[in-house]
């Protein structure tokens, strides 16, 4: 107990600017160790099931062999979780979560996991966790451990801790005698849900979260009404009236540059809301496109993006499609779509694609020329992710120059992604805690500003459609809660002389996620797109209006004059829940409804 005490204490303390930043007091925090109380005792009864089963033996035998099979024990459960503890230390800051079982699937590409820490954070947590390591292991040798030898047998005494222990233990694992086992909503107890993850145990919460994920391969863990009512609710949710959309472009041949931004937040752009400054080329550039200024993230997670993106499959929680080949090669792809239309195809990325199998899922689209971070030698400047965004946008025009068209050209950008080494100084002297951050953006929207001077001179710009947009949102200078909308919430902008002219310079308000990006292009091309089921198309004014995004375990809704909710489903939680009265119970239905279908389809898959 004292070392789930001691593991929460260097969360908060390490945590201390987030804490001060959104206005946690020192009482509040305190709280935590109360609230706490029952996760952590439920851990430690489990963790002395098998110190239970050492000592009865050593109540009636009792070599000296055993009081080390003891000693190994504990040191091995000591490290596992100083391990656990400083992992999530490393995490947070970028996940705003505990540590979920999605992550293991990182660990296939330990280097990939080096390189987007800085160097300096990622050797001071391995310091971090051998101090741990010692300090607690140390104190349990001198202050708790007792060898036991020839101990005098007492059949009684035995008898009774066999009967009475497990009991014990039991109860106290399942966090008491109520009907309903102890849960990880036994700590939450603040609207700050940083504080509400430091009360949970991370132990407690990656043994559910184990136990959670083996189960759903049989079972649709967010069964909240019965399939075939829920199935109906999304059907009617996802209804379009009428097939039909207002033609943007002035050709139905163009070609597709895709441009992925890494991690940009619609607090970056100043026409959705953000402080002007962070962006501004990407400010200019509006005046020439058209902006979605109602775009949400489906997912948190780069590979989540692909796969809403290019596939048209919004994100869920707890795994994604895109890591795994079984699944993702059973959905359609825009990719393939264009490939029939003969569209010459391309990816730029300055790193590693393995990382989150996203080379695999690229492959599988049927990019026929990948070009990534090996691919770049040493006259370009390179971070610990890769080449930076001025270098592979540049050889993304290169190469463009040769490419016979019409091409469908994506390009994944990585600067502004953590641990933010781009070359240039800084120029954004506020901030606060996400100063590097938007430096970051800065220095992306530069290289932008810069690559669309360039691209203009091409030959084949004035046949070239440029779709801008985010994989996924990012923590801001806002600092908004991650279960939030404001969160989740990011750009989308389509750019190009083939947009005609009317249509330069405006905006388009309805609330969308970037899985509508598929059905929406073809939709221009004069493609039929039956197949991308999940996706809508932003230019049918009969389209359905709404926003979803996921986080771990959980989904959030936005819904047309209407407001949002964010639930959490493992622990039955609504984080928020801002919605007009008439119609609550209505939009909570369709947003749990739609979650539900996608996951089982996901399971099917």
């Amino acid at each position: 107990m004292l070392f789930f005490a001691l593991g929460r204490s260097i969360f908060l303390v390490y945590n201390t600017g987030l804490l001060r930043i959104e206005g946690v007091k020192f009482t509040e925090a305190l709280s935590a160790y109360y609230h706490a109380l029952q996760l952590d005792l439920a851990t430690a009864s489990y963790f002395m099931f098998f110190p239970f089963l050492l000592l009865l033996i050593q109540s009636v035998y009792s070599p000296a062999w055993i009081n080390k099979v003891n000693q190994i024990y504990t040191f091995t459960g000591i490290a596992l979780f100083a391990l656990l503890i400083t992992v999530e230390l490393g995490i947070y800051p970028e996940w705003k979560t505990k540590l979920p079982v999605k992550a293991f699937s990182y660990l296939t590409n330990p280097t990939e996991v080096y390189d987007t820490v800085s160097t300096g954070l990622f050797f001071g947590l391995i310091f971090l966790f051998i101090i741990i390591l010692v300090v607690s292991y140390f104190t349990y040798l001198k202050l708790f451990f007792s060898k036991l030898l020839q101990v005098k047998p007492n059949y009684i005494f035995s008898t009774l801790f066999l009967l009475i222990t497990p009991v014990l233990l039991f109860i106290g694992a399942r966090g008491g005698v109520q009907q309903i086992p102890i849960n990880q909503s036994a700590a939450y107890y603040s609207n700050k849900n940083i504080l509400n993850l430091a009360a949970v145990n991370s132990g407690f919460n990656l043994f559910i979260n184990l136990i959670e994920n083996y189960r759903n391969l049989g079972k649709n863990p967010y069964e909240f009404y019965p399939p075939a009512e829920a199935e109906q609710t999304v059907e009617k949710l996802i209804f379009v009236e009428k097939d039909t959309t207002t033609s943007i472009l002035t050709t139905q041949q163009p070609n597709i540059v895709l441009l992925i931004l890494e991690s940009w937040s619609a607090d970056l752009i100043e026409s959705l809301g953000g402080e002007p400054g962070i962006t501004p080329e990407f400010r200019e550039l509006e005046k020439e496109g058209i902006l979605f200024t109602g775009m949400w993230a489906t997912g948190p997670r780069s590979e989540q993006a692909m796969g809403s993106i290019f596939a048209g499959f919004p994100a869920h929680p707890i795994s994604s499609v895109t890591v795994q080949p079984d699944k993702f090669a059973r959905i359609p792809t825009l990719t393939h779509k264009l490939i029939n239309r003969g569209y010459h195809t391309s990816f730029y990325f300055g790193g590693q694609l393995i990382y989150g199998n996203i080379k695999g899922f690229i492959l599988y689209n049927g990019f026929k020329r990948v070009v990534e971070g090996e691919n770049f030698g040493k006259e370009v400047i390179k971070g610990k992710l890769g080449a930076h965004d001025e270098f592979v946008l540049a050889r993304q025009l290169s190469d463009l120059k040769t490419e016979k068209e019409p091409f469908f050209s994506a390009l994944f950008t990585l600067s502004s992604h953590s641990p933010y080494d781009q070359p240039m100084e800084q120029v954004i002297t506020w901030g606060d805690n996400e100063q590097p951050y938007i430096n970051s953006a800065y220095y992306t929207d530069r290289s932008l500003g810069n690559y669309f001077r360039e691209a203009k001179k091409q030959p084949w710009y004035k046949n070239t459609l440029f779709i801008l947009v985010a994989d996924h949102s990012h923590n801001s200078y806002r600092n908004w809660a991650f279960v939030t909308p404001n969160y989740h919430k990011i750009p989308m902008m389509f750019l190009g002389e083939v947009i005609r002219p009317e249509f330069r310079g405006t905006q388009i308000s309805r609330l969308s996620n970037q899985s509508d990006l598929a059905t929406t292009l073809l939709k221009q091309l004069g493609e039929d797109a039956y197949e991308f089921k999940w996706s809508k198309n932003l230019f049918n004014p009969y389209s359905p209006e709404f926003a979803y995004y996921s986080f771990e375990e959980g989904l959030g809704w936005v819904a047309p004059n209407a407001g949002h909710f964010a639930y959490d489903a493992r622990v039955k939680h609504f984080h928020e829940i801002s919605l007009n009265d008439a119609v609550s119970d209505s939009i909570v239905r369709e947003g749990k409804s739609y979650l539900q279908i996608l996951f089982q389809e996901y399971l099917n898959y």
